[in-house]
């Protein structure tokens, strides 16, 4: 005897079967093969919709899919009568997998003939449309076909082994010999070939009913399509469209039908923990069909009006200091706030209502939230720690019925962590503020997420809405049928996990952005996907006030499944609050990213950014606890460059930056100094985060900044200029001929390590700049040499390989300060370089700058110097336009 319970209904459009005629013929099945059936009627099941729903495509219902939780085992029957059911639901899978086939191949018979009239003079459809029209059926019927074939060899060999059960019990029924595991897991590992084919469902359906109605040609054979029905050679006849949908009818089916098939098989069988797995990467996988669907969602209201569901997700909401997770939902006149419940035994999914907002007159503002906690940091941390370790342990568990079991406990598990995850470590704040002095706030870990919500709201603000005030027990019912969302967005519930992922290190180098309508303070942020063991989101500092900002800032991603690439660019301006100028996603593909460098231009919307990629392959280590970036202060400057993929450090480069943008009329710019306490408070701030500290620098006074460049040169461990240059550039001071000593003292400049080097020339032709100036702030080249010179350059220290001379106090002034005046008089400086090329090897890039200025600034030294060099004219080709 088969005990029955009636399926929860899947919505359908109007031309499709109704739930209760599968369920009626699945009982009509099983009692013409005398199998007793008992009906038992579902309580929680609703007699009548919540809504009526419009006759309208199947998109506009949500393909339906049950919580993540796995279904309890039946424990009434025994395993031989769980058994014996098993062989009927496998018999009658099979059946049904033989129709579906017949009607793939049906569809596709017409395919050649439609591709060769495309190539004629009068083509029934072009080759964009045929090929529009079939995409993925030929490939999802081979994957059926593989499927058709393997379990139908099973079962006859099954059949003609055991023709019946006889008396044998427990594990010795032969039912327990029969594995069909394996084929569901494998075909279900396919499953995301329905995935493009339901993208692609709609433009399909819309081509035929369009060349149904202007072609002739195209309507006789539209309306009149075949499929044989096996050995009585009947046919049954089929229209176009009816058969489009017959793969998107099966895989919304497939759920239901693991689900039977897993109650029919018991907990000992070798099959039913890769049937568990089965049906969780099902279920998964039309989760995600639901949530990547763009579909609006209706529900009618008292007075006859459209209410429509826009968007839904889950975020987590902050009410009283507590966080939790909540699941969204954006109508068109309103915001609905719910608490999910996952169905028990029996029931359906449920919500819980929270709170709504009207979007008449919603006013919303977004912030980063604080620095969480050292203790909220600290859990955090274990959180990513033990989800590493699960991680480990679900790539390495062994195959079978054993290592199935573990992988479903340690994947559960990993789920439970990642929901920890998701409601504790979001920062970005959206505060939501009504006319009724109602307010709340929403969290978001993803600032893209956030700039998405907040466009969608927004939308909807700025239009004449009209508040209908909502039914709020019918609206919160109404969500489980209405919900594009089916599950917290959880990277361990993905149904396939993609070969193509990014695995290992990821570095995004943000070179510069154009397209500002008006200068503005801008920062570049980066976000990945993939497990959240480590920092999957990084910011450039904040740029100058600028149309076309710079920052060469090298940004690296430790990440595990990462696919996409989410980069947004957001505006600081004075006095108000920052703004999303332009987002945009970019795909992650493992072929095209190598080791080396490789420059990228994004279309932001209105601003392009300037941006290179490299990806190193490797295993990951356990997540470390969050590290302070390194210091910078009284740090080899080749360290602190070679830590920020730099040749210029960004310290440096912010100084001299905010300098030039409103210090170069300030009177003894560089000899006045600042004060000490803003001085150090900089000072921290650079050796701490690279982002406060520029924020930091925007409000400080000028002189504070100009002290903070002339502290980070003073406290170098080694001086800009090395040691060793001291002795050889205090004897070119003595050549005469100003052009001679100008040409070897810029030769003897080659010799200098390339982060030396670039960023003494990025110095000089700033100090040439603030010169130009003297007028007003009545510092000439000779004063700049003056303040600096015994910063970047020193003399060697006695009885520490020096054997030279020793140089008194005051003969090592005058050489400090003559060399650097020295190359303040030179107008061709050559160009610094602020960061090492990004479009080849790293080690390759340090060759090409070495050889090439080494080449050119001789060259051109000499040439410009014999036409003129005490000219007052300079080349600003190497300064960089912050």
């Amino acid at each position: 005897m088969l005990c029955l319970q009636s399926c929860q209904p899947v919505p359908r459009g109007e031309d499709l079967r109704a739930p209760m005629d599968v369920y009626q013929e699945a009982v009509c099945y099983l009692e013409s093969h005398h199998v007793p059936v008992v009906v038992e009627a579902e309580p929680d099941i609703l007699e009548e919709d919540v809504f009526q729903e419009e006759a309208v495509s199947c998109f506009l219902s949500p393909l339906q899919a049950e919580s993540i939780d796995f279904p309890d085992t039946p424990t009434l029957c025994s395993p031989e009568e769980m058994l014996e059911r098993r062989l009927v639901v496998l018999k009658g899978i099979l059946e049904s997998e033989e129709v579906y086939l017949r009607e793939l191949e049906a569809l596709l018979m017409p395919m050649k003939a439609l591709r060769a009239s495309a190539g004629t003079s009068q083509p029934v459809l072009s080759s964009r449309q045929v090929q529009t029209v079939f995409y993925q059926v030929p490939e999802l019927r081979d994957m059926h076909q593989s499927f058709y074939s393997g379990l139908k060899d099973r079962l006859s060999a099954y059949c003609q082994t055991h023709p019946s059960p006889g008396e044998e019990r427990e594990m010795n029924h032969p039912g327990f010999e029969l594995i069909v595991g394996d084929l569901f897991l494998k075909m279900v590992n396919q499953i995301g070939l329905y995935g493009g084919f339901i993208g692609n469902y709609e433009e399909a359906v819309e081509i035929v009913r369009k060349c149904t109605q202007s072609d002739p040609r195209f309507r006789t054979l539209a309306e009149s399509m075949m499929s044989n029905n096996g050995a009585d050679k009947a046919r049954t006849k089929y229209t176009f469209e009816a058969l489009l949908y017959k793969p998107l009818d099966r895989v919304t089916k497939t759920t239901l039908v693991l689900r039977d098939l897993l109650k029919t098989t018991p907990v000992e069988h070798k099959d039913y923990v890769a049937l568990q797995e089965t049906l969780r990467l099902s279920r998964s996988f039309l989760s995600g069909v639901n949530e990547s669907s763009h579909c609006k969602r209706e529900v009618t209201l008292s007075h006859g009006l459209r209410r429509q569901l826009m968007r839904d997700s889950f975020v987590v909401d902050v009410s009283e200091g507590d966080r939790s997770l909540r699941h969204l939902f954006l109508y068109t006149d309103l915001l609905l706030c719910t608490r999910f419940k996952h169905a028990t035994k029996g029931k359906q999914d449920q919500y819980r209502f929270c709170w709504y907002l009207p979007l008449a007159g919603l006013k919303l503002r977004w912030v980063a939230d604080q620095e969480p906690s050292c203790d909220t940091n600290l859990r955090l941390h274990t959180i990513r720690t033990k989800m590493y370790l699960l991680r480990q342990q679900l790539q390495q568990q062994a195959k079978g019925y054993r290592g199935l079991h573990l992988a479903a406990r340690s994947r559960k598990k990993l789920e439970q962590m990642e929901l920890m995850l998701l409601t504790h470590s979001p920062l970005y704040r959206l505060e939501l503020h009504s006319p009724s002095d109602k307010s709340h706030t929403l969290l978001f870990s993803s600032l893209y997420e956030l700039e998405e919500w907040r466009e969608a709201i927004h939308k909807l603000t700025t239009d004449n809405i009209e508040t209908v005030p909502p039914d709020l027990l019918t609206l919160t019912s109404a969500c489980v049928k209405l919900r594009m969302t089916q599950q917290p967005p959880l990277q361990s519930s993905n149904a396939v996990e993609d070969k193509e992922a990014l695995c290992g290190t990821l570095s995004v180098a943000i070179h510069s952005a154009c397209g500002l309508q008006q200068p503005t303070c801008v920062y570049v942020c980066v976000e990945v996907d993939g497990y959240e063991f480590y920092n999957k989101q990084a910011q450039t500092h904040s740029s100058v006030h600028s149309l076309n900002p710079h920052w060469d800032q090298e940004l690296c991603f430790q990440v595990d499944g990462a696919q996409n690439l989410r980069v947004l660019c957001v505006g600081q301006s004075d006095g108000q609050d920052e703004a999303v100028l332009g987002k945009t996603t970019l795909k992650l593909e493992s072929k095209s990213l190598t080791e080396r460098w490789r420059r990228r231009t994004l279309q932001l919307g209105q601003v392009e950014v300037t941006l290179s990629l490299k990806y190193n392959p490797h295993p990951l280590e356990p997540p470390s606890s969050a590290t302070q970036q390194q210091p910078v202060f009284c740090v080899p400057i080749e360290t602190v460059a070679q830590q920020e993929g730099v040749l210029v450090p960004h310290v440096v480069r912010c100084c001299v930056e905010e300098v030039e943008r409103r210090g170069m009329a300030e009177v003894g710019i560089y000899r006045i100094s600042g004060t000490t306490s803003e001085i150090s408070m900089l000072k921290a701030a650079f050796n701490s985060n690279l982002r406060e500290a520029v924020t930091r620098l925007r409000s400080a006074e000028v002189n504070a900044v100009s002290g903070v460049l002339k502290l980070y040169f003073r406290e170098l461990p080694e001086p800009l200029i090395p040691t060793e240059l001291f002795q050889s550039l205090a004897r070119m001071l003595d050549i005469q001929d100003m052009d001679s000593r100008l040409v070897s003292m810029l030769s003897l400049l080659q010799s200098c390590p390339d982060a030396n080097r670039h960023t003494f020339l990025y110095l000089l032709r700033h100090l040439q700049r603030v010169s130009e100036r003297q007028d007003i702030n009545k510092m000439s080249l000779l004063n700049l040499a003056t303040v600096f010179g015994p910063s970047l350059l020193r003399p060697p220290v006695a009885g520490l390989g020096h054997d030279g001379p020793a140089v008194d106090i005051s003969q090592e002034v005058v050489v400090q300060v003559q060399v650097v005046f020295s190359y303040l008089q030179c107008n061709n400086l050559p160009e610094a370089q602020i960061s090492v090329p990004y479009d080849t090897d790293a080690e390759d890039a340090t060759t090409h700058i070495t050889n090439r200025l080494c080449v050119d600034a001789i060259t051109t030294s000499r040439t410009r110097l014999k036409l003129g060099g005490k000219k007052k004219g300079f080349s600003t080709a190497g300064a960089t336009n912050h």
